[in-house]
C-alpha cells in the first residue's frame, strides 16, 4: 500500500535546496513542524530532545522523523546554532532563579500565614538609594523657608547696624558720573565706534566687488577689529581720571560686544563669499527657451507670494543689515534673522517694568548690603586674616548672589526679551537651564547662550578645523573668554591684575574635578558643587579688586581708615 506524501516533505537523506532568495527552506520547514506537532517554545525543546517519533505526525497523517530536522532543531529562533555548553548554562541560571523565587514565595506565604498577622517586608530607608524614592519637595520647602529666615536676620542686621543707606540720587550720581570724570568721554567714545563699524562695511562691499584683493581685505579687518578693542585701554589709561567708573565700564563693555558682533560679521561674509565664488554665479547661462517665457520662468514661476524672499550675498552689505544687527540680542550674524509677525506690546511693557523694577533692588541691595560689607573686609583682607577674611566672605556671599540672580533676571530674560519684541527677533534662547548643570562645563554651555553660540561657532569649531583637538580647542575657548572677563574689570578699575583671568582658567582644572565628582557619587553632588563655586567664587573676587583698588588709589587714607564690625 502506497502512501501519498506530501510533495513538500523532504526524504531522509536528501539535500535541501536553496530557495529563490538565495536562503534553505528551514524557515518552512519550522513553521510545518510547529503547525504538526502544535509546538510551543516549551516543546520545541522537547522535541529536540525527544528519540522516539512513535505518536508524532504530520498535518497529512504521514509519521515525522525527527532526524531530518535536526539541524532545524538545533537552531534557535534566530536560525543560530546554538552551543550546548551555553544551552546548559543558560538552563542553570533560569532554574537557580526560578527556584529561588519559589523559595521567596513559599517563606512569604508561610509568614501571611502565621496567625500574629506579619507587619514586616523587606524595604529600604528612605534616604537609601536603593529605595528609589525621589519626591523631596517637603525638604525643599524646608531649605527655601530656613534660607529666607536666615536672609531676613541678616538683612535686618543689617539695617540695625547701618541703618537706612539706600538713597536714589546717589544711584543718578552713579550712572550719571556726576562729579567723577570730565565732560561726556564715555558718549564721545562710544560715538567713535560708528568709524570702526563703517569701515568694517566699506571693506565687505569691496571684498563683494572683488576691488580689494582677499588678503588684503582680511588684514584690514583684522587690524580695524583689534584697534578696536583696544581703543578704551589706551583711552582710558591716558585720559582715566576723565572718566567715571561707571562710564569707564560702560565703555568697556560696549567695545567689548561691538568685537564679538564684528567679528561675527567678518568671519560669515567670508563664508558666504567662498560659497558665491564656488557657484560660479558670473558664468554664462544658457538662453531661456520659448517654453520657459510660456511657464513664467522671469515671472518668478510658482514662487509664493505671501513668502518673503531670503537676502542672498551680497544684497545683505548694507547700512540698515549691519545696523540691526549690531542691535539684535546676538552675537553670531546671519544674513536673515528669525522674525515675528507683531509686538507683543503687554509682553514688552512686562519686560520693561521688569527692567526699571530690577534696576532699582540690584541698586538698593548694592547700597544697603554689599557696599557695607566690602568695605569691612578691607582690613581683614590686608592683614591676611583668614578666620575673619572667611566670615567676610561668607557674609558677603549671600546679598552677592542675590545681586546675581536679580542681575541674570534682568539681563538675559526682561532686557534682552525686550529688545528682541522690539525688533521682531524671534530667538529667545537667551539661557538653558544652568540651575541644573551637574558639572562647570555644562554650566558655561547653558547660562549665557549668546556667548557659548558665538564662542562655538566662531572660535571652537575654526580651531578644531585647523587640526587642534577638541580639549585644545576648549582651553582656547576658556583662555579668551578670561582674557575678556579682566578686560571687563581692570580697565574700568584702572589696575591691571589678573584675579579674573586665574578665576576664568582656574575653571579649566575645576571642570575636570566636577566631572570626576559627577561619576563618583551622582550628578546631585555635581550640581552643588556648582552652586557652591558660583556662592563663593564671586564674592571672593570681589574682596579682591576692592581690596587692590583701595590700596591702590587711596594709599595714603588707609592707615586712618577704620571700619567696624
Amino acid at each position: 500500500m502506497t502512501t501519498n506524501k506530501d510533495p513538500q516533505d523532504k526524504e531522509p537523506g536528501k539535500v535541501e535546496q536553496p530557495t529563490k532568495n538565495g536562503g534553505s527552506s528551514n524557515v518552512g520547514i519550522m513553521k510545518r513542524l510547529r503547525r504538526s506537532a502544535s509546538a510551543t517554545e516549551h516543546n520545541l525543546s522537547s522535541l529536540r530532545n525527544r528519540k522516539s517519533t512513535q505518536n508524532l505526525f504530520d498535518q497529512h497523517g504521514n509519521p515525522i522523523d525527527l532526524r531530518q530536522y535536526r539541524k532545524v532543531l538545533d537552531k534557535d529562533e534566530n536560525g543560530n546554532g546554538t552551543n550546548g555548553s551555553e544551552k546548559k548554562l543558560r538552563y542553570r541560571r533560569t532554574q537557580s532563579v526560578t527556584r529561588a523565587e519559589e523559595i521567596s514565595n513559599k517563606e512569604e506565604k508561610q509568614r501571611r500565614a502565621q496567625p500574629g498577622r506579619p507587619i514586616h517586608r523587606p524595604r529600604d530607608s528612605l534616604f537609601s538609594w536603593s529605595s528609589g524614592f525621589t519626591n523631596f519637595s517637603g525638604l525643599v520647602n524646608w531649605g527655601f523657608l530656613l534660607l529666607c529666615i536666615g536672609g531676613l536676620r541678616l538683612g535686618l542686621e543689617n539695617l540695625l547696624k547701618y541703618g537706612i543707606r539706600i538713597n536714589p540720587l546717589d544711584w543718578f550720581f552713579f550712572i550719571s558720573g556726576h562729579n567723577e570724570g570730565e565732560g561726556h568721554n564715555a558718549l564721545i567714545l562710544s560715538i567713535y565706534s560708528l568709524v570702526h563699524i563703517s569701515l568694517c562695511l566699506a571693506v565687505e562691499k569691496g571684498l563683494a566687488m572683488e576691488i580689494i584683493a582677499e588678503g588684503l581685505g582680511i588684514f584690514i579687518q583684522i587690524v580695524n577689529i583689534v584697534v578696536l578693542v583696544c581703543l578704551p585701554v589706551v583711552t582710558i589709561h591716558l585720559k582715566g581720571h576723565a572718566f567715571s567708573l561707571m562710564g569707564a565700564s560702560t565703555v568697556c563693555f560696549f567695545y567689548s560686544v561691538l568685537f564679538l558682533k564684528l567679528w561675527s560679521y567678518v568671519q560669515t561674509n567670508m563664508w558666504c563669499r567662498q560659497t558665491y565664488y564656488q557657484k560660479n554665479t558670473r558664468e554664462r547661462r544658457p538662453s531661456i527657451t520659448l517654453a520657459e517665457l510660456k511657464k513664467g520662468v522671469l515671472d518668478g514661476g510658482d514662487e509664493d507670494e505671501d513668502v518673503s524672499k531670503l537676502v542672498q550675498y551680497p544684497d545683505n552689505l548694507t547700512y540698515k543689515d549691519l545696523l540691526y544687527f549690531l542691535c539684535a540680542p546676538t552675537l553670531c550674524y546671519e544674513l536673515n534673522f528669525p522674525r515675528t509677525s507683531r509686538v507683543r506690546k503687554r509682553f514688552l511693557l512686562k519686560r520693561l517694568l521688569e527692567v526699571v523694577i530690577g534696576v532699582n533692588v540690584v541698586m538698593a541691595l548694592f547700597q544697603q548690603w554689599i557696599i557695607p560689607s566690602v568695605r569691612n573686609s578691607l582690613i581683614p583682607f590686608s592683614n591676611m586674616d583668614v578666620a575673619l577674611a572667611t566670615e567676610r566672605l561668607l557674609k558677603l556671599a549671600l546679598p552677592n548672589h542675590l545681586c546675581w540672580l536679580c542681575f541674570f533676571y534682568l539681563m538675559f530674560h526682561s532686557f534682552l526679551n525686550a529688545v528682541g519684541e522690539l525688533l521682531n527677533f524671534a530667538d529667545r534662547n537667551f539661557y538653558c537651564d544652568w540651575w541644573n548643570a551637574n558639572n562647570i562645563d555644562t554650566f558655561w554651555r547653558t547660562w549665557n547662550m549668546p556667548v557659548h553660540r558665538w564662542c562655538v561657532r566662531h572660535l571652537y569649531i575654526p580651531v578644531v578645523q585647523m587640526g587642534y583637538s577638541s580639549r585644545q580647542a576648549s582651553t582656547i575657548v576658556f583662555l579668551f573668554s578670561a582674557v575678556f572677563h579682566e578686560y571687563l574689570v581692570s580697565v574700568p578699575l584702572q589696575i591691571y591684575k589678573i584675579w579674573a583671568f586665574m578665576g576664568m582658567m582656574g575653571q579649566i582644572p575645576l571642570s575636570a574635578i566636577s566631572k570626576s565628582i559627577e561619576k563618583k557619587l551622582g550628578p546631585r553632588i555635581g550640581n552643588i558643587i556648582v552652586w557652591a563655586s558660583i556662592i563663593l567664587g564671586q564674592p571672593l573676587c570681589i574682596m579682591a579688586y576692592y581690596h587692590d583698588y583701595v590700596v591702590q588709589h587711596f594709599k595714603n587714607s588707609l592707615n586712618g581708615t577704620d571700619y567696624g564690625s
